[in-house]
């Protein structure tokens, strides 16, 4: 979004986003060009959205040919330059606050009459496999009419590209004018809407493009024991495999009906749960929590999909009248007693998967308060042998606290929006844990030849999902590198082995001049970082926790990437006017006020 106080006479000349993905790791640039026309001097404000999760790198900006720099330092290092730098009113920050699966970038700068600017902001991250696709997701916000405006995605895969698809993301008004060209292993899509294709309508002055870019591919998958890729003295394992029979799963769904759900939330949590209710198989054992201060059961105990019993259990749901306050202790505790006792007696099927769903959209506010506390409860009684899954509702829910109990108990959360899409977004979540296929999986490489691996044992393997596993490799004495991975699946264990020459794909990166040649080391760094960083949420002491932090902001600089303990600073060549690009708050904190800088 561009803004500025008197907006005819700024004009945005062009608004560029370039990504280029190379096996999976996705490099994005935003760029913006605009020169103030007015006779005075006007604030002019570049705000863009950054996926969550994605790592800025860079970001530059460039006013009448002086260019402004950037540079990653630790963030209290970064504070106290910009300090001074503010006493002296030569300085700027940056806002980075939270949306829901963005976080917003933005700048003001005031500029004189007649100035070109220009701003650049370049980030990446990793695509991560969900529902048997991978989505690339750009926030493309002009906030004006452009005249000249492209979205321009290369996708370069070794594996090759099974589909490439480009949904309508941003209105029907774009029909048709969305390119894609797609080769066996690169494909190229463009978006260059001319500025009448912008506007909102043929005589509107503001522009229609509003929304996010999306493109959705996957790749073709030969051998069961996934895909090894070897280059620039790092490894990169990708493994999903396909065509295995489904795990039965014990699952409990444990869901808040506290006042502060009464509503659409309630009744999109209904619709939801009916749908899921009716996608269990029949070798599944299911029941159901539902909490306000009190803590009620359908079933004492697990129960098989039987149609009859998804029948009562649907029937049950409808009758649920949101009231009172909210006990996460109890519920939790509750389905992980559940869930032990069917353990004790024998009733899970020895390859089954275990987990819990909760969906919650508030803090507790009855029985155990105390966030740490509930996190020691669960994490005692789930005792590393069920997963626990979260889904956050709306704004008012601690969604950090969410994502520290889903982690530190084998699962994930995701926090979805109260609105007339949260059902849709339930039974999506849902469908990405309801095909658990392996168990168990460890990952092996000969240790001789490899070092700093990322994490390499998983409890489960999910249909639609992909595990991926990296590390540094000892190119120089190696020719071939073996990888053998070990898993349960439903009626066997699995060995499986692959083996790569470690200068395979030397030829395909150097012939290709989209494809980055640093990929192996963006991915290895960004899943080593992302690891730290869940380690050290879970860190059971404060002396791990700040060896943890040591490391991490170390890989921060190294890396050149801003994380929670590194900021950006951005400078012009006489190092005398500094901007500040720091960690955004969370939205239910609020967040800081940026200041203006005068050019």
């Amino acid at each position: 979004q561009l803004q500025v106080e008197d907006d005819d006479k700024i004009g945005l000349y062009s608004y560029k986003v370039q990504s280029t993905i190379t096996s999976r790791l996705a490099n994005t640039m935003i760029q913006a060009k605009m020169v103030n026309n007015a006779k005075r001097s006007q604030h002019i404000v570049f705000d863009v959205q950054v996926p969550k999760g994605a790592f800025i790198d860079n970001f530059t900006m460039d006013v009448n040919g002086i260019t402004f720099t950037s540079k990653i330092r630790e963030k209290s290092e970064a504070r106290k330059m910009y300090s001074q730098a503010k006493a002296k009113g030569k300085a700027a920050g940056i806002v980075r606050s939270n949306a829901l699966d963005m976080e917003n970038f933005k700048t003001e700068v005031n500029v004189p009459p007649g100035t070109r600017i220009q701003f650049e902001l370049h980030y990446h991250e990793m695509i991560r496999r969900k529902l048997s696709s991978y989505e690339h997701v750009i926030s493309v916000k002009p906030g004006r009419l452009a005249k000249h405006m492209e979205v321009d995605v290369r996708i370069i895969e070794p594996q090759g590209l099974r589909y490439v698809h480009v949904p309508n993301s941003l209105g029907d008004h774009f029909d048709g004018i969305t390119t894609i060209s797609k080769g066996e292993k690169k494909a190229h899509v463009s978006f260059k809407p001319t500025m009448a294709q912008q506007r909102k309508c043929p005589t509107c002055s503001s522009t229609a493009v509003d929304g996010n870019f999306v493109v959705q591919y996957d790749v073709n998958r030969e051998t069961t024991g996934g895909e090894l890729e070897i280059f620039n003295g790092y490894f990169i394992h990708f493994f999903a495999p396909e065509n295995l029979d489904p795990l039965p799963k014990n699952i409990l769904f444990v869901i808040d009906v506290s006042g502060s759900m009464w509503g659409l939330k309630m009744k999109q949590t209904i619709e939801a749960m009916k749908a899921i209710l009716s996608e269990l198989r029949a070798a599944d054992q299911f029941s159901l929590i539902d909490f306000n201060h009190n803590v009620r059961c359908w079933r004492d105990n697990l129960v098989s999909a039987t149609p009859a019993q998804v029948e009562d259990a649907k029937k049950y749901i409808q009758t649920i009248h949101p009231n009172g306050g909210t006990n996460i202790n109890e519920a939790l505790l509750r389905a992980t007693f559940i869930l032990n006792e069917a353990q004790n007696l024998g009733m899970l099927d020895p390859n089954s998967v275990s987990m819990i769903v909760l969906v919650s959209d508030g803090d507790p506010t009855v029985g155990e308060l105390k966030l740490t506390t509930i996190q020691k409860n669960v994490k005692q009684s789930i005792k590393d042998e069920f997963s626990l899954f979260c889904l956050g509702i709306g704004f008012d829910v601690d969604y950090d606290f969410l994502q520290r109990i889903a982690t530190d108990n084998r699962g994930m959360a995701q926090r979805i929006f109260g609105n007339q899409e949260t059902s849709a977004q339930m039974k999506n979540f849902y469908n990405q844990v309801s095909t658990p296929l392996l168990r168990k999986i460890q990952f092996n490489y000969p240790q001789e030849s490899v070092s700093d691996v990322t994490q390499s044992s998983f409890h489960n393997y999910f249909g639609g999902s992909e595990i991926v596993v990296a590390g540094k490799v000892d190119t120089e004495n190696l020719q071939h590198l073996e990888s053998i991975v070990t898993a349960t699946a439903a009626n066997a264990e699995l060995v499986m082995e692959t083996l790569r020459d470690v200068e395979e794909l030397d030829g395909f990166m150097k012939k290709d001049k989209y494809a980055d040649p640093e990929f192996t080391r963006k991915l290895w760094a960004y899943l080593t970082v992302n690891q730290m960083l869940a380690e050290r949420n879970t860190a059971p002491t404060a002396a791990l926790k700040r060896n943890i932090t040591k490391s991490i902001l170390q890989m921060s600089l190294d890396h050149h990437i801003v994380t929670p303990f590194t900021a950006m600073l951005i400078e012009n060549p006489e190092k005398d006017e500094i901007m500040l690009a720091d960690q955004p708050k969370d939205p239910r904190r609020g967040c800081c006020p940026g200041q203006c800088l005068s050019l």
